[in-house]
């Protein structure tokens, strides 16, 4: 494997490999500049965005798993108990206080817990009873959601949320947003030890393939993260030459389909994709095209910034002249 030491960030390699291309190769590039879209992301993103509005949708007022907190207001009865039918306001401490009950750390409490709790420290007066808790007046809650999202800001929401809620009120996911989701909870006030949790969310999972147990319930406090994907060049004897996002696990062949497929005088069989491996220098992997498409040999799993030239036959020394074109921008290492 040959190495090219870069001196350049990525995108300074970007622009110089676009004016070589656009000059050595046929006059179709020379007119116009390589797009920079990846149509086959937005279909994709526009159908993820489609299932976040769908589902958010269906859950509209589904409210089991809302966990009490502070300044809620709470409507409580226990059947044939007509001392704790009560309005009580969660105060600044998440506590209530009620008749045969006393008080009740009520905060952090979904509904159905604290009914079980009320009724449980009812047994000694009486049995089986029925005790129903209504949430009468939501507080407000801040959750933010941050990344590759319309719009990314901090929102004031009453309720129970869930993730795919809280994506559909962002705008929905852009383009280059990846396949990873970060849910970030503060660590509780009132938990003695307890730590900040992250909770990684593929949303792959969770949109296209329809595990909606991923989609969890969101708390005040939460920080929805949504990263952008990494990012592929692809140049030289292709279609639609650019620089295309990154999905889950995206392959040489699939690059080479985002770019519209190969032109009809590519040279199939040294293909090369330069890759940072983190030392300042770029690796060069070559792929032949027509075994990996037979399934002679194994397709490549792209990495973020891997930059792919597809060679154009007819130009003698085609990487020779690559190097030699931008050789006063870039150094490289011995045998290139």
């Amino acid at each position: 494997m040959r190495v090219l030491r870069s001196n350049l960030i990525f995108r300074s390699e970007i622009a110089i490999l676009c004016i070589f291309f656009l000059i050595s190769c046929s006059s179709e590039y020379a007119s116009k500049t390589p797009p920079i879209i990846d149509y086959s992301s937005k279909k994709k993103t526009e159908q993820l965005n489609e299932v976040i509005m769908l589902h958010s949708a269906t859950r509209s007022g589904v409210i089991e798993d809302y966990r009490i907190g502070h300044e809620d207001l709470l409507e409580i009865e226990a059947y044939n108990i007509d001392d704790l039918k009560k309005i009580v306001r969660v105060n600044c401490q998440g506590d209530i206080a009620l008749p045969l009950v006393g008080v009740i750390k009520a905060n952090g409490m979904t509904v159905s817990e604290l009914e079980q709790e009320i009724a449980k420290r009812l047994e000694k007066y009486v049995q089986e009873t029925v005790v129903t808790v209504f949430v009468k007046e939501y507080r407000s809650q801040r959750i933010s959601v941050i990344g590759a999202v319309n719009n990314p800001q901090t929102y004031a929401v009453t309720g129970q949320r869930y993730l795919v809620d809280m994506l559909m009120q962002a705008g929905g996911l852009r383009e280059e947003a990846g396949n990873i989701c970060y849910v970030i909870r503060p660590s509780a006030k009132d938990i003695p030890d307890s730590r900040t949790e992250t909770l990684v969310i593929d949303l792959n999972e969770l949109l296209i393939n329809g595990n909606f147990d991923l989609n969890i319930p969101v708390f005040a406090g939460d920080v929805i993260n949504i990263p952008k994907g990494g990012v592929v060049f692809v140049d030289g004897a292709v279609k639609n030459p650019g620089i295309f996002t990154l999905k889950s696990r995206t392959t040489f062949i699939q690059a080479i389909s985002m770019a519209h497929g190969l032109n009809p005088d590519a040279v199939l069989n040294d293909i090369r994709i330069f890759r940072d491996n983190g030392k300042g220098e770029r690796d060069v992997i070559r792929a032949d095209y027509e075994a990996i498409s037979k399934g002679q040999s194994s397709d490549i799993v792209l990495a973020d910034n891997d930059i792919i030239i597809v060679p154009k036959s007819g130009i003698k020394n085609f990487f020779n002249g690559f190097i030699s074109t931008i050789k006063g921008f870039i150094s490289f290492g011995k045998g290139l």
